[in-house]
């Protein structure tokens, strides 16, 4: 891939980041940014489109982060099934942690650990399908890296929002990362004009 391309790539990424972080920022806290002048719906418009650029860089890191991680996996196991399998393992993994370490963390009275079960079902669902995508686009030995990255890796980057447990700053932290990760998942193959690159992040 040429230097245009990772250019073509970085910008991209950022721009599909800024714009859905901005957009499910504005949408979360509509009364605030409306309810002034125009000068108030700009400033929060710019503050939005920073701080999600912000978050989209996070997910560029560990995009090339987790390619690095899949290069050195393959090269350990010498086996594309074998670490497929540890990648499954550790996606049951994180998915258990999204629900029970958080309703251990921060359930409140008259909470039931089903409320802390939806978003990781709903995360691993959209991971399945974006999975499916990649899959189909390349071949089928890119179905679990690709659903482990938007899983696993998506949850590692959220993990400070994840600590926090504000609503508010758990959907202005996930839409940046989950939408430029899927972005640069989606986009990666097409770049490098590979699509059937053997178990192919």
């Amino acid at each position: 891939m040429n230097s245009r391309k990772v250019v073509y790539l970085f910008f991209s990424t950022l721009l599909v980041g800024s714009l859905s972080g901005a957009i499910v920022g504005f949408i979360i806290d509509f009364d605030v940014y409306t309810g002034g002048d125009i000068t108030n719906m700009v400033v929060g418009l710019i503050w939005l489109l920073g701080i999600s650029a912000a978050f989209s860089l996070v997910s560029q890191m560990g995009f090339f982060a987790y390619l690095t991680l899949h290069r050195f996996g393959l090269g350990l196991f010498k086996s594309a099934r074998l670490w497929n399998r540890i990648q499954v393992v550790l996606i049951a993994f994180v998915i258990f942690d999204l629900i029970y370490l958080r309703y251990i963390a921060f359930a409140t009275e008259g909470e039931t650990i089903l409320h802390y079960t939806i978003m990781p079902v709903l995360l691993l669902a959209y991971g399945l399908v974006i999975a499916y995508l990649k899959a189909k686009d390349t071949n089928q030995g890119a179905f679990i890296p690709a659903l482990f990255f938007i899983v696993v890796v998506t949850t590692i980057e959220w993990v400070p929002a994840l600590t926090v447990n504000d609503p508010k700053w758990l959907w202005m932290y996930f839409a940046p990362l989950i939408s430029a990760n899927t972005w640069q998942l989606l986009t990666l193959h097409k770049l490098t004009n590979q699509p059937n690159t053997k178990a192919r992040a």
